[in-house]
C-alpha cells in the first residue's frame, strides 16, 4: 500500500441490510456501478457479508458492505444473521432495503431498533418502486427514499442521502500532528525483524510518517540499535521519540528524560478513541491470579512468526511480571467474542486495521461486561515501569494511573 492510499480502517463503512429478496444486492450493484454482489431471484443468494473498498461520488473513499438476509432461517441461516449483526458493529451508516410492495415487516423493524440502539445513522430505501401503482407510493419521509435498482431510478439521490448521513471529514484523525509543530524533528524507532512485512513499513508507521509530514515536521526513521547514535548526532533535541512497543525498554533507556517518549501502539489507541479506557484497564495486570485467562485481541489476520508480539512476547512478559500461571486465548480480524465473561483481561492491539466505530464497540462491550481492556503498548509500558513516561504527552491521562 502506498502512503497516498486510504486504508479501509479510515474509510466510511456503509452497510446495506434487509430481508431476503428485498433487492439489497441489486441496490448495492446500482449504487457502486459494479457487479459487486451476485443477484438472483432465489432467496438467500448472499450467504456471507461482501466487502468492497472503493470510491463513490459524492461519498469519497468508502467500504461498501452487503449482508445476508436478516430473515434467514435454519441452522445456516442463524449463522448468516449472526454475521449480519457483526457487520452492524462496523457500520458508520446503514441503508435498510425494503421491498416497496411488501412494506416493512418485523425483521425490518428489528433492524431499525438495532440502528438506533447502536446510534448508527440510517435511511430506508424502498426498492422495486417501479412495480408500485401510481397511487401506491406514500410521501417520502426525511430518512426514506423510493428507488428501483432495476431501472436505476433514485440512485443519484440515494447516494446523496447516504453522503448526508456521514460526518464531514474534519481532519480529527490525527496520530501525532496535534502534538508537534512545524519544523520539529520526530524520531521513529522501527525494528525490522522477521515479523516486519517484506519491503514496506507496517501501517501505523506509514500513517505516522504521513501525519508528521502533513504537519510540516521532519520524520527521522531509525532501527532500534541506531537510536542512541542518532540522538547524539541529530544536532538538536527532537520534539518526540515514537517507538515500536517491542523495544520500549531499550528506547526509554537511550532517550534523554527531557525528550518525550511514546509508542505507535499508544498513539493508535488514542486515534481510535480508546486510550483512556486502556490506561484505566491496565491496572488489572496487577490483579491477575493463577488460572485466569487473558484474551489477546488483534484487528488484523497476519501470518504469525516466531516471537510474535501477541501470542509469544506479551504472554511471556506477563507471566514473568505477574509470576502467575495464566492462560491465553487469541482472536483476530472481526472475530471479537460477544461473550467476554471467560476472560479476566483483554489486551488489544493498536487496532490500525479497524475503524473507530468497531473499536469503540469492542471497548463498550468489555465495559458493559465489566471486563478490563487495555492495549499492547500500554501493557508493555506498564510492565516495564515506564507508563508514566510514555503518557507525558497526554497529561490528562496521568491521573488515571494507579500508583
Amino acid at each position: 500500500m502506498g502512503l497516498n492510499d486510504t486504508p479501509a480502517a479510515d474509510r466510511a463503512h456503509i452497510g446495506f441490510f434487509g430481508c431476503r429478496n428485498a433487492g439489497k444486492s441489486s441496490v448495492v450493484n446500482a449504487v457502486t456501478g459494479q457487479e459487486l454482489s451476485v443477484v438472483s431471484n432465489t432467496k438467500g443468494t448472499t450467504t456471507d457479508p461482501v466487502y468492497k473498498t472503493m470510491e463513490i461520488l459524492p461519498l469519497g473513499p468508502v467500504v461498501i458492505m452487503d449482508t445476508p438476509g436478516f430473515d434467514d432461517t435454519g441452522g445456516l441461516g442463524s449463522l448468516r444473521v449472526r454475521r449480519t449483526l457483526q457487520v452492524l458493529n462496523r457500520a458508520d451508516a446503514a441503508v435498510l432495503v425494503v421491498d416497496a410492495a411488501a412494506g416493512m415487516n418485523d425483521f425490518d423493524r428489528r433492524l431499525v431498533r438495532l440502528f438506533r440502539e447502536k446510534q448508527i445513522p440510517y435511511l430506508t430505501a424502498f426498492n422495486k418502486s417501479d412495480l408500485l401503482p401510481s397511487t401506491g407510493r406514500s410521501a417520502e419521509k426525511e430518512n426514506e427514499i423510493y428507488v428501483s435498482a432495476v431501472c436505476g431510478d433514485g440512485m443519484g439521490r440515494l447516494k446523496e442521502k447516504i453522503a448526508s448521513l456521514l460526518p464531514p471529514d474534519d481532519g480529527k484523525f490525527r496520530i501525532v500532528g496535534d502534538l508537534i509543530r512545524p519544523s520539529d524533528f520526530v524520531v521513529l524507532v522501527t525494528p525490522i525483524d522477521k515479523a516486519a512485512p517484506k519491503g514496506r513499513l507496517i501501517l501505523p508507521q506509514q500513517q505516522t510518517i504521513r501525519d508528521i509530514l502533513d504537519s510540516d515536521a521532519a520524520a527521522v526513521v531509525v532501527k532500534e540499535y541506531q537510536l542512541r547514535d542518532t540522538l547524539e548526532h541529530l544536532g538538536r533535541k527532537p520534539a518526540l521519540v515514537i517507538t515500536d512497543s517491542q523495544v520500549f525498554a531499550k528506547a526509554s533507556a537511550e532517550t534523554p528524560q527531557d525528550v518525550p517518549l511514546t509508542s505507535f501502539s499508544i498513539l493508535m489507541a488514542r486515534a481510535k478513541g480508546f486510550l483512556a479506557d486502556a490506561v484505566e484497564g491496565v491496572a488489572a495486570l496487577g490483579r491477575l491470579r493463577d488460572g485466569d485467562t487473558v484474551l489477546m485481541a488483534e484487528g488484523c489476520t497476519h501470518h504469525r512468526q516466531c516471537g510474535d508480539i501477541g501470542t509469544v512476547k506479551i504472554p511471556g512478559w506477563l507471566r514473568g511480571y505477574t509470576g502467575k500461571k495464566l492462560n491465553f486465548q487469541t482472536c483476530s480480524g472481526g472475530s471479537f467474542p460477544e461473550d467476554l465473561s471467560p476472560y479476566s483481561l483483554v489486551i488489544h492491539c493498536g487496532a490500525c486495521m479497524l475503524q473507530e466505530r468497531e473499536v469503540r464497540c469492542r471497548v463498550r462491550r468489555a465495559r458493559d461486561q465489566k471486563v478490563p481492556i487495555t492495549n499492547y503498548g500500554i501493557a508493555i509500558a506498564y510492565m516495564q515501569g515506564i507508563l508514566k513516561r510514555s503518557l507525558q504527552v497526554f497529561p490528562d491521562l496521568l491521573a488515571k494511573i494507579d500508583g
